[in-house]
């Protein structure tokens, strides 16, 4: 295993991040659908995708372990089912994205991780990885806060956006450390296609419960062309990379360098949308920046050297 291989894995979660950085501009035009309703679309519509896949690489699926089948089951119920609802339904509270919603998402989702990898994972966390994590979600704090105080002056419905987006970052998490878990020794698109075959199935149950099945087959065309977008960008896309990168690094590494996510929101609305960006902002990206390339560039010596001892 060579440090290069090793690098693309930590590039991987990055371009994730990037990618789902834009996820809540395409998520907040179907704020009129219920949230349940949309995660099974986006998931069903990946799942039909990738089925050529499972048809033609059936037998790889029987590799799995219970336990593996177990995590994915999980993951697919936490994450793929209650976190997507979750991070839909504080988008659609407030109709836009506010910085407290992605802050809140991204600043917190790091923390359940960590500790989540070091329990079920037993993954040993360094000194060194310690202050850089300290560093990166300072550097998301300033990025995606530049007054350094948080607005709350949307009222009610950006606290209630808050608190399912806190929901969401311990959702995503936690099942970061169990996809870790169930992509050991099997092929990151069979795990994929696992979780996107199961969390319709949750998703559907919660469409049931809530009581959103006479919208269920409600959708314009506008919507339906925007879950393939999704599909084909933050959705199926983001994830297969993901896991990808995944497969490859620690998952509290995953998770720290997944703060990407804020910082390439503020360079859109800079490079896009003329947002300039202000002195903290700016301090901000480079603690960011920093933090992240650290964490890749030690995620990649810590495993070469690992590599090469057991060889």
């Amino acid at each position: 295993m060579t440090k290069k291989y090793l690098h693309r894995g930590s590039i991987a979660v990055v371009v994730a991040a990037l990618l789902w950085s834009l996820d809540g501009l395409l998520r907040t035009s179907l704020y009129s659908l219920p949230p349940a309703v949309v995660v099974f679309w986006e998931h069903l519509l990946g799942f039909a995708i990738l089925l050529p896949i499972i048809i033609s690489t059936w037998r790889g699926f029987g590799k799995l372990t219970r336990k593996q089948w177990a995590s994915v089951v999980f993951v697919s119920l936490l994450s793929g089912a209650a976190g997507t609802i979750l991070y839909t339904a504080a988008l659609g509270q407030v109709q836009y994205i506010p910085f407290s919603v992605v802050v809140l998402l991204q600043q917190l989702n790091p923390v359940f991780a960590i500790i989540t990898a070091a329990l079920l994972l037993k993954e040993r966390l360094s000194r060194q990885f310690i202050v850089l994590t300290v560093v990166a979600l300072a550097g998301a704090y300033l990025v995606s806060f530049p007054s350094l105080s948080v607005n709350l002056a949307t009222g009610k419905g950006t606290l209630v956006a808050a608190l399912f987006a806190v929901g969401a970052a311990a959702a995503w998490g936690v099942a970061t450390a169990f996809s870790k878990y169930a992509l050991k020794g099997t092929s990151y698109l069979h795990i994929t296609a696992a979780r996107f075959g199961i969390t319709p199935i949750f998703a559907l149950l919660f469409v049931a419960a809530l009581g959103n099945g006479s919208q269920l087959f409600n959708l314009t065309s506008a919507q339906f062309g925007t879950l393939l977008l999704i599909t084909f960008s933050t959705g199926l896309v983001a994830l297969l990379v993901y896991y990808y990168g995944l497969q490859k690094i620690q998952a509290s590494h995953a998770a720290t360098l997944e703060l990407a996510w804020p910082l390439s929101s503020v360079l859109v609305g800079w490079l896009f949308l003329q947002q300039g960006l202000t002195v903290s902002q700016l301090i901000g990206a480079l603690l960011l920046l920093f933090a992240t390339y650290t964490i890749a560039r030690s995620t990649n010596d810590d495993q070469s050297s690992e590599a090469v001892a057991q060889q």
